[in-house]
């Protein structure tokens, strides 16, 4: 008789983002005369830029003549692509990173709940928390957190680095148990903060003292605006030895629904003689079938001199919205954090409501939707995530909304 893989059976609960979904959904059906407006989940909101709708218009052209016709796609994706995120992402940041170190996929969430398999069951994570929860989800059914204790929130073999208003959001350098794999989020999600340069470089060194790997989700790197604060961790000296990155063209690009990121890999990071390169490289060539050609020229104008200029005007759009919500809520009174460098604002829940209190409250009495910051981990109960991806209007009519309770 087959066994199912128990450790899915130790999750708590729906992933965050279902729960949310099933109570606006009910309070839509209980209340359909009611207009919901939804600043929760960091979904985008503004068509694709010209230039990338040019570019798949194209490449569907293509795609009906036997001379063009693309079929499977190369197993770390098209070279043209890997060639222009290598330029334009790293070689121009400074960062020696090639273009056959760069792997396509079709999204950063998914390489980020991938990339643990290539990692032995009993290495110890660490995490930011609050966290997305998928680092520590895929890990869960990887089997390699332990037991949950449902008074704390919290997993028996998971290192937890709390982020809260005393150290701005920005973990501290584990002083018990020395982590093997460290996850690392900026601009973060979901509190908005970031790192300095200086910073960050005391996480690589750490890691490569200790032997650790650094797994850094650089997905919201685009809406970075202080001049030091790094986009990518080989900025740093030393992470080629260290460090693994994740980034995503959902943010940036807007590709939420066309699906598009990548994975970034050193070939000197290694494990005694065995480069995670080439474990990932194996995984990846087993499993997955690459991402479309289609989208992969569209993910190719990204970078295009058109798409640079008006993919810097839609993220500016969006932190448009971030600034009206952050200014909005402080004068409301609120103690409000992020939305300068990232598209998401975190703010401390009044009254002493729980983050569940007020994802209610607001729901029902201001029809908005946010993100309860208790889902994200014990240390973001007390706080609530707003995205500035909603469309200007409904942000204008959110805040005035919030304003009026």
């Amino acid at each position: 008789m087959y066994q199912v893989n128990e450790n899915y059976l130790k999750l708590p609960g729906s992933y965050l983002f279902s729960n949310i979904g099933k109570k606006v959904r009910a309070y839509k059906n209980a209340n359909p005369e009611k207009e919901v407006i939804s600043l929760g989940i960091g979904d985008v909101t503004q068509p694709l830029v010209p230039a990338i709708i040019k570019a798949l218009h194209s490449a569907v052209d293509e795609m009906a003549v036997a001379e063009t016709f693309r079929g499977y796609a190369p197993d770390l994706g098209y070279e043209f692509l890997r060639n222009a995120i290598a330029e334009n992402d790293y070689k121009q940041r400074g960062c020696q990173i090639a273009a056959d170190e760069i792997f396509i996929s079709d999204g950063a969430k998914c390489d980020s709940g991938n990339i643990q398999e290539i990692f032995a069951k009993d290495n110890t994570i660490a995490v930011c928390d609050p966290v997305y929860p998928v680092y520590v989800d895929t890990n869960v059914m990887a089997g390699r957190t332990g037991t949950y204790d449902a008074k704390t929130e919290q997993w028996s073999d998971v290192v937890y680095m709390p982020c809260t208003a005393a150290n701005g959001f920005a973990p501290e350098l584990p002083k018990g148990k020395i982590p093997d794999i460290i996850y690392l989020c900026f601009p973060n999600n979901p509190t908005g903060a970031t790192i300095t340069k200086a910073q960050l470089q005391e996480w690589v060194d750490f890691a490569n003292k200790n032997g650790a790997v650094i797994i850094y989700d650089a997905a919201y790197e685009a809406y970075i605006s202080e001049a030091d604060v790094p986009h990518s961790i080989y900025e740093c000296e030393g992470a080629r030895t260290c460090a693994i990155e994740l980034r995503s063209f959902s943010k940036n690009a807007g590709f939420t629904g066309v699906r598009l990121g990548f994975t970034v890999i050193p070939k000197e990071l290694k494990r005694g003689e065995t480069a995670l390169h080439a474990l990932w490289a194996r995984r990846h060539g087993t499993k997955y079938n690459g991402a479309p050609y289609i989208v992969q020229r569209a993910g190719e104008a990204v970078y295009s001199p058109e798409g640079k200029v008006q993919l810097k005007e839609q993220v500016g759009y969006y932190m448009q919205n971030a600034k009206t919500i952050k200014d909005g809520l402080s004068a409301a009174g609120y103690t409000v954090f992020g939305g300068v460098n990232a598209p998401y604002i975190w703010l401390q829940t009044p009254d002493k409501m729980t983050s569940w209190e007020f994802f209610d409250f607001l729901l029902e009495k201001g029809n908005i939707v946010g993100t309860p910051g208790s889902g994200f981990g014990p240390s973001g109960e007390g706080y609530f995530r707003l995205t500035a991806f909603g469309t200007h209007e409904n942000t204008l009519k959110a805040i005035e909304r919030i304003k009026a309770l």
